[in-house]
C-alpha cells in the first residue's frame, strides 16, 4: 500500500479530531499546543480515549489528551532523576569493588573479561566475533579523546605517560549507563559481578537484566518517548529472592510495563538513597492528573471480578526503607 496522506495544517489537524468527536473548548490554546508539540506526538495520547478506531469516547476533550501528555512528561522527569542517582552509585560501586580487587587500572586488564567468542546474526545467520575487552577499550578511547574531554582526563594525559588510559575512577566517570551495562555483562567471573550486585541486594543475573532494562528506560526518557503505558521491549527479570522489601507475586504478571521498572528503581534506591522521595513524587503526580488510567502502567487488578487496582502504596517495597 502506498502512503499518500498530505500534510495538514494545524487547523486541519484540529478539525479532523473534532470530526472524530473530540471536544475543544479553547481552539487558540489547542492550536498553540499542536504547533509546539505536534499532532503526531499527541496522537499517541489520544488513543486511550478512543474505544472505537478514529472515534473519541463521549465527553473527551482536548485537555484530556493534553493532560495525559503532560502526565507522561512529568513521569519521565521523575524516572530520569531516579536513574541519574542510581547511575552515579553503580559507577561508584563498580569502580570501588574492582579497583580494590584488581588495581586502579582494572578496566584495562583483559583477563577479567569474557574471552572472545563467535556469535551469529539472527536475521542473516552470519557469524561474527564478539571481543568484549576490545569493545571496552574502544569505548574508553572514544570517551577520553576529543576537544570536549573532561578536565580531569586532560590533566591525566598531560601529566602521566603510562599507563595510556587514566585510572578506572576517571574512565568510568565518562561512560554512559549503557556502556556500564555492557562492561558489567562482559566481566568473566560471576564472583566479580556478584561483588557489585550484592551492594544492591540482588543476584548478579537479576542485576544484569535490570541494568539492561534501565538503560532502555533511560534512553526512552532521554529521547522524550512515551513511557506511562509503554510495553518495555527489554523486559526485566522478576526478583525471586529479594533481600529487601519487595512486591507481592501479583505484580509478577506485568513485568513489561513502566510501573515494574519504577519499582526496580525504588528497590535499588533503598540502598543508594533511602530518603529519595520517589513514592511521594508519584503520588503527587497521580493526584495532579486524576483522570490518568494508571492501570496501563502495569498496576494489576485485585483479581476475580474486581475492577479495582491493587493499592501499590501499601506494598512492602513502597512502605519500607532500610
Amino acid at each position: 500500500m502506498k502512503f499518500n496522506k498530505p500534510p495538514l495544517t494545524h487547523q486541519e489537524q484540529l478539525n479532523l479530531w473534532k470530526r472524530r468527536g473530540l471536544e475543544v473548548v479553547d481552539e487558540t490554546k489547542a492550536i498553540h499546543y499542536l504547533t509546539n508539540i505536534s499532532y503526531y506526538r499527541l496522537s499517541a495520547y489520544a488513543l486511550p480515549f478512543q474505544s472505537e478506531k478514529d472515534k473519541f469516547d463521549k465527553g473527551i476533550s482536548f485537555d484530556d489528551v493534553l493532560n495525559l501528555y503532560l502526565f507522561d512528561r512529568e513521569l519521565r522527569l521523575i524516572v530520569f532523576d531516579a536513574i541519574e542517582r542510581l547511575e552515579v552509585s553503580i559507577r561508584t560501586r563498580m569502580t570501588y569493588e574492582l579497583a580494590h580487587k584488581y588495581g586502579a587500572h582494572w578496566q584495562d586488564n583483559a583477563t577479567i573479561y569474557k574471552d572472545p567468542y563467535r556469535n551469529s546474526n539472527k536475521k542473516t545467520k552470519a557469524y561474527f566475533t564478539v571481543d568484549i575487552y576490545s569493545e571496552i577499550q574502544d569505548m574508553i578511547v572514544k570517551s577520553t579523546k576529543g576537544k570536549h574531554t573532561e578536565t580531569f582526563i586532560k590533566h591525566y594525559k598531560n601529566t602521566y605517560k603510562q599507563p595510556t588510559n587514566p585510572p578506572s575512577w576517571m574512565c568510568l566517570e565518562v561512560l554512559t549507563l549503557g556502556q556500564l551495562s555492557k562492561l558489567y555483562n562482559g566481566l568473566k567471573n560471576n564472583e566479580d559481578k556478584q561483588l557489585i550486585a550484592s551492594e544492591f541486594g540482588v543476584h548478579h543475573t537479576v542485576f544484569k537484566s535490570w541494568l539492561h532494562t534501565l538503560t532502555h528506560i533511560r534512553n526512552i526518557c532521554g529521547h522524550h518517548g512515551r513511557l506511562w503505558n509503554r510495553e518495555i521491549a527489554i523486559e526485566p527479570q522478576w526478583l525471586q529472592k529479594p533481600q529487601l522489601p519487595w512486591l507481592t507475586k501479583d505484580f509478577e504478571q506485568v513485568t513489561n510495563r513502566s510501573f515494574y521498572a519504577i519499582s526496580i528503581l525504588k528497590y535499588l534506591l533503598l540502598t543508594v538513597n533511602p530518603e529519595h522521595q520517589l513514592k511521594e513524587h508519584l503520588m503527587e503526580l497521580f493526584h495532579k492528573y486524576p483522570k490518568t488510567p494508571i492501570k496501563y502502567m502495569g498496576i494489576p487488578s485485585q483479581g476475580g471480578n474486581s475492577p479495582n487496582l491493587i493499592d501499590w502504596t501499601k506494598q512492602n517495597l513502597w512502605t519500607n526503607s532500610i
